[in-house]
């Protein structure tokens, strides 16, 4: 029989930062690939409004500069990030406290770093900076400082295919039976948890949590430089002419076509799911579709001087939960570029759903967390997403299969670990599926991605 007249080898559903990451792979393997996208930009999820001058993030997820992806994803080698301050700044009983972390990773000179961090949390190293006129007591006794020390130096240092294999259960229970002390773990872990897993309840899986601790131990937190759409703009940027697609409404799907609502049918060798996990359910019924954490990001702006610059460059979190905002930044000292000259940009994050009356709510807690006054500071804009994170609750597959069968695929941060750094790998491994199936050296040379038939 005749091999079938194929117009592209390979289509990716979804121009999320998935979709563009395998693209890149595929494409630089001489796998001829389109990325159809129904929203009119790429990005999904991450995606930044601009307001004013201002550049607001609508999930603004945080990055460590210690994930491997960001390195090796092809596409991403002129990504600029900004880094927070070292550790983070935590607010508990009235008092702000500079809890530090190591800046590389595993190995004597890590466990150092991390011992340092909880001596600096409970105030007993020098360099600790908290803020001005304000003190801080210690969390636990030297005993339960140097535990704790000891435990992320451990976890720094221990390769990730270790953590994968340990027992699994929910993070807070998890902490608990480790013998950390209650107020260590409510006054310094959960916060830090909480912002890097946007799980306020500590249900994620153990292993999930362990290197969410492992990536905090071994680097910085970061954002890209100018928001969060400039991650998959700049891997969009720089694929093949005519490789992405926006505007595509995909309407179903098989091994060797996808039907589009504007352009009928594209034959391919090849299909890969990269949309969010109700999408793609959609498209291929009996998916697992996971829970979500819902999440609400509240940016603010004042003129007034001197007002919130206290805390710099650092992410501040609430150790108390004693309002709606799990952790909020000066993001315009983080990255200039996010804010007009002369103008602040205050970004905060809500986990879980909003309260009513969101905005007072907001301002009474901000007010408390930064000291000053916050009735004139200006609403910039409200970005609530029910479905921001997917949840990952024991028992969690991190490693969930992205090859469903031959010639169709899933890919996705909801088929790894629901960060960046685990939609980049589950692209990897998505790409990596692929070109084995197709086969190496005896690639069909398919059209030009840029002969699709294009929407009247």
């Amino acid at each position: 029989m005749l091999e079938p007249v194929y117009q592209v080898d390979v289509v990716i559903v979804g121009a999320g930062i998935s979709g563009l990451s395998a693209a890149h792979r595929l494409t630089s393997a001489g796998v001829t690939t389109a990325v159809l996208e129904a929203a009119p930009c790429v990005g999904g999820r991450m995606s930044t409004e601009k307001v004013d001058g201002f550049r607001l993030d609508r999930i603004g997820q945080l990055l460590s500069t210690s994930y491997p992806e960001l390195r090796l994803t092809p596409g991403l080698d002129a990504l600029a990030v900004r880094r927070f301050a070292p550790g983070v700044l935590l607010h508990r009983d009235g008092r702000t406290q500079r809890a530090g972390a190591p800046a590389g990773g595993g190995s004597a000179r890590g466990a150092r770093g991390a011992l340092h961090a909880v001596r600096a949390f409970a105030g007993t190293s020098r360099g600790t900076a908290a803020t001005p006129g304000r003190t801080g007591a210690p969390v636990g006794g030297a005993v339960d400082q140097a535990r704790l020390g000891a435990a992320l130096g451990r976890i720094a240092a221990t390769p990730v295919e270790r953590i994968l294999a340990r027992p699994e259960m929910p993070a807070a229970q998890a902490l608990a039976l480790r013998g950390v002390p209650a107020r260590t773990i409510d006054g310094f872990l959960r916060p830090l948890l909480a912002a890097l897993l946007c799980d306020p309840e500590l249900t994620t899986s153990s292993r999930c949590a362990d290197l969410a601790l492992r990536a905090f131990a071994g680097g910085r937190l970061c954002v890209p430089e100018g928001g969060a759409e400039v991650l998959p703009e700049l891997l969009a940027r720089t694929l093949p002419t005519g490789t992405v697609r926006t505007g595509v409404r995909v309407t179903s799907v098989s091994t060797t076509a996808v039907a589009t609502a504007e352009h009928g049918e594209i034959r391919c060798r090849a299909v890969l799911l990269a949309t969010d996990a109700r999408a793609a359910a959609e498209l291929l019924p009996g998916l697992r579709v996971p829970d979500f954490h819902p999440l609400t990001v509240v940016h603010h702006t004042t003129d007034e001087p001197g007002a919130a610059l206290s805390t710099g460059a650092s992410l501040l979190l609430d150790a108390d939960r004693g309002g709606p905002v799990a952790h909020t930044a000066v993001l315009s000292n983080v990255d200039p570029s996010r804010a007009p000259a002369g103008r602040v940009l205050i970004s905060s994050t809500v986990l879980g759903p909003p309260p009513e009356g969101l905005d007072t709510a907001v301002r009474i807690h901000l007010s408390r967390l930064y000291g000053t006054s916050t009735r004139r500071w200006e609403t910039l804009a409200v970005h609530h997403t029910p479905e921001a994170v997917p949840a990952m609750r024991p028992p969690h597959d991190l490693r969930r299969p992205v090859r469903l069968l031959a010639g169709l695929y899933v890919c996705g941060d909801h088929r790894d670990t629901s960060t960046v750094q685990g939609a980049l790998h589950s692209a990897h491994r998505a790409a990596a599926a692929i070109l084995t199936d197709l086969g190496a050296g005896s690639m069909h040379r398919a059209e030009p991605p840029a002969t699709l038939p294009r929407a009247a």
